[in-house]
C-alpha cells in the first residue's frame, strides 16, 4: 500500500495517509495569544480543513490526543470539542498536559481519522 504525505517539512508531515486512515500531526491555532476556547476552535478548524482536503472529516475521527499547557483549561476545552465533534462520533481520546515549545500554547491536538472507502460496497 502506498503512503502519501501532505506538507512535508525536514521533521514532519502536516498529514499521512494510508491503509485508510489519515493521520494528522499535531494542529494548533493561528493566533496564539487567544484564550482556551479561541485556540480550540482555531485547532479544530485546522483539523477540519486538513480532513477535508484529503476526503475525510470530523464524523470520521479515530482517535484523537489533546494536549494542554495547563489541565485548568480542560473544561474550556471540553466546551468547544463537544459542540464541535458530531454526536455519535466520539472518537479514542486522551488529553494530558504538556510543556508546549512556545509559552503562548495552550493546546494542541492530534487526531487519525478513516478514509471513506471510495471503491464502494463489495456486491
Amino acid at each position: 500500500m502506498p503512503i502519501r504525505r501532505l506538507y512535508t517539512e525536514t521533521r514532519y508531515s502536516e498529514a499521512v495517509i494510508h491503509a485508510g486512515a489519515v493521520y494528522l500531526s499535531g494542529q494548533l491555532a493561528d493566533d496564539l495569544e487567544g484564550d482556551i476556547h479561541q485556540q480550540t476552535r482555531e485547532t479544530l478548524a485546522s483539523i477540519e480543513r486538513l480532513l477535508a482536503e484529503v476526503g475525510s472529516d470530523k464524523s470520521r475521527l479515530l482517535s484523537a490526543t489533546i494536549h494542554l499547557r495547563d489541565m485548568a483549561d480542560y473544561a474550556g476545552m471540553n466546551e468547544v470539542w463537544d459542540a464541535w465533534l458530531p454526536a455519535g462520533a466520539a472518537p479514542a481520546r486522551t488529553a494530558v498536559q504538556a510543556l508546549m515549545y512556545r509559552p503562548q500554547v495552550r493546546v494542541e491536538i492530534t487526531v487519525v481519522a478513516a478514509m471513506p472507502d471510495l471503491a464502494g460496497p463489495v456486491l
